[in-house]
This record gives structure tokens, C-alpha cells and sequence, in this order.
């Protein structure tokens, strides 16, 4: 019983300890959708300037206005078996990971309703897609550890070793971010799938980095699900620039209960706050 009681204060301490340490938010609370998704993972903007939202057990991608949050729309309705990624090709194309498929599903979006053109796999596990400005696909298998690239629909690389990785990400120079969820560390690679940079340091205290963005400077925006944190990294000076989050599951400003997706759009950042099945606004204010 003593014993137990000194493992719990231990780990209070230890926790509070990683809060005073962390850098303050490095944005404020801005709004919050209703609680009408179903464990929203990954979310990007789409080319119409709308959110698509990778609803996980909704089994669809959902668009939803930036502005109001409000629900505008879905794609795939109950067939995108656990939709985990989603990402917008160079052509305007949509590429949904389904974890639920073990493939990507491909939708031309040049018409008024979405066309449905296929999926691509199989890739066992299937938690990240990456339409790359290059034009290559890059699909993240988390259930063989493989990252493969794919162009003109061909494997043309692949790198393993990433078991339980989640996410891939593009940064300006064209290098790719793979958030190596198992391992606690973010893996940069070149478009050839040559690994370039690791971020694994202990002032990160990650526990389960799983989608992230990157802005047009290169910054870091991460979703530590199981750290219920969202990350700002600087990934040349290894700096951590700011933290959302309390580090306990929570449903408020500054909160957040197992957040998965991030998403930039100017001044704005949208983060999946999954396990409470919402998205939530944060903005930076400049004069």
C-alpha cells in the first residue's frame, strides 16, 4: 500500500514537473465543433478551402466549414472502413487512407459529386497517405512497418522498420516527416525514402506522435495522442516552441482528450480532439 502510494505521488510529480517545464501554448482556443464525428483522426484543407476530416468509425471523410465548424457535407458515407489519413494530390485528386481496406481510396474531385476511381494496395494497416507535390504517392503500411512510394500507381521505393507509424507529411523542401508513432520519435526522409533526420529527444516527451502538419517555414505542428499534446517543433534547432495540452484527457480550452489530427491554414490550426469526436479551432492573433 506504501509502496503504491509513493508510485502515484511519484508519477504526479512527474507529470507536473513535464507541465512547468513545457513552453506556454503557442495559440489561443478559438472554438469547438459539436461532438458529431465518431474518433476523427487526420484532417486537411481541401483546395475549396473546406475541411475534410477522416471520421475513423464514422467510416467516411466529412467536410466541415472552418469558420462555423459546422458539418457542409461527407464523402464515402459508411464505406471508408476506418478512414484514418486524407490528402490532396497536385491534380485535385483525394486520397483516404482506410485502415479498414489495408488501401488508399482514390476520388476524382473535379466534378460536383466525387467519383469514386478505386483503391490502391494492398498496404496491410494502411494509416498514412501523402499526395506529394512531386507527384508521387507515399503510403505508410503500419502493419508491416513499410513506407512505400509509389508513381504512375508503381512501388519506385520503400523503406522498412516503422511498425505502428502513422502519418506522412511534406515539408517546403520537398523531404518527407513520418510520424513513428511506436518508436516515440518523428523520421525525416528525401523523396527517395533516404532517411535524413530523426526527432527523439526527451524535452518532447512524446508517447504517441501520430498525424502532424508542417508550415511553410518547416515548423512542426504534432498530435501526441497518448500525451493528449499538440507539439510546435522547430526541426533544425530541435527547439520545442509551444505546447497545447495538460498532458491528462480533458474537454476545454487548452485540453484535450487523445487528439489525433493536425491541420494548418493560415493564422488557424484544427486539431482532431478524438476521443471527445470533435474538431477544434486555435488561432494565432497578429497585429
Amino acid at each position: 500500500m506504501h509502496r503504491s502510494l509513493m508510485f502515484l505521488l511519484a508519477a504526479c510529480a512527474a507529470l507536473s514537473a513535464t507541465a512547468q517545464e513545457a513552453p506556454p501554448p503557442f495559440a489561443s482556443f478559438a472554438g469547438a465543433s459539436a461532438p458529431v464525428l465518431n474518433d476523427p483522426h487526420d484532417l486537411t484543407i481541401g483546395p475549396d478551402g473546406n475541411l475534410y476530416i477522416a471520421d475513423k468509425l464514422g467510416d467516411r471523410v466529412v467536410l466541415m466549414d472552418p469558420e462555423t465548424l459546422e458539418v457542409i457535407g461527407a464523402i464515402g458515407e459508411g464505406a471508408l472502413f476506418q478512414a484514418r489519413d486524407v490528402s490532396f494530390g497536385p491534380d485535385g485528386r483525394l486520397y483516404v487512407a482506410a485502415t479498414g481496406l489495408s488501401g488508399v481510396v482514390v476520388y476524382d474531385m473535379s466534378e460536383n459529386r466525387p467519383k469514386n476511381e478505386g483503391i490502391l494496395g494492398p498496404f496491410p494497416n494502411t494509416e498514412g497517405a501523402l499526395a506529394h507535390s512531386n507527384g508521387r504517392l507515399y503510403v505508410m503500411a503500419s502493419g508491416t512497418g513499410q513506407l512505400y512510394a509509389l508513381e504512375d500507381d508503381q512501388v519506385v521505393a520503400i523503406v522498412t522498420g516503422l511498425f505502428g507509424a502513422h502519418d506522412v507529411a511534406e515539408a517546403p523542401d520537398g523531404s518527407i516527416w513520418v510520424a513513428d508513432n511506436r518508436a516515440r520519435r518523428l523520421v525525416r526522409f528525401d523523396a527517395d525514402l533516404e532517411e535524413l533526420q530523426v526527432l527523439d529527444a526527451p524535452q518532447y516527451g512524446f508517447r504517441g506522435p501520430r498525424y502532424l502538419d508542417v508550415d511553410p517555414d518547416g515548423i512542426l505542428i504534432v498530435a501526441d495522442q497518448d500525451a493528449h499534446r499538440i507539439l510546435k517543433i522547430d526541426p533544425v534547432s530541435g527547439a520545442l516552441l509551444g505546447v497545447i495540452g495538460s498532458g491528462a484527457p480533458g474537454e476545454g480550452p487548452n485540453l484535450f482528450d487523445d487528439p489525433e489530427g493536425a491541420a494548418i491554414f493560415g493564422n488557424a490550426y484544427f486539431f482532431a480532439d478524438s476521443d471527445n469526436n470533435r474538431v477544434v479551432k486555435y488561432v494565432v492573433v497578429t497585429n
